[in-house]
């Protein structure tokens, strides 16, 4: 089990074994969420939003989309 302490600012440190097997990196969105009184962290990586695809029926342009949105974060 790998452990992280929360700074004073609120911060918490991904443990570098971690980092490497879901492949976060610098950047990298994560998501906080509660489900059954527990904490999940969820990158949000295209692999993410992939599994995400089809859930509203939109056959696949809010992924498109969201690819696109995330295109122009990298470039900025």
């Amino acid at each position: 089990m790998d452990t992280s302490v929360v700074t004073t600012k609120g911060q918490i440190v991904v443990p570098a074994k971690i980092r490497r097997k879901f492949g976060i990196k610098k950047g990298t969105k994560i998501a906080f969420i509660e489900q059954n009184g527990k904490l999940i962290i969820q990158a949000l990586d295209k692999s993410y939003f992939e599994a995400l695809a089809g859930v509203l029926g939109t056959e696949g342009k809010m992924l498109k989309s969201l690819m696109e949105d995330k295109k122009k974060e990298r470039d900025l």
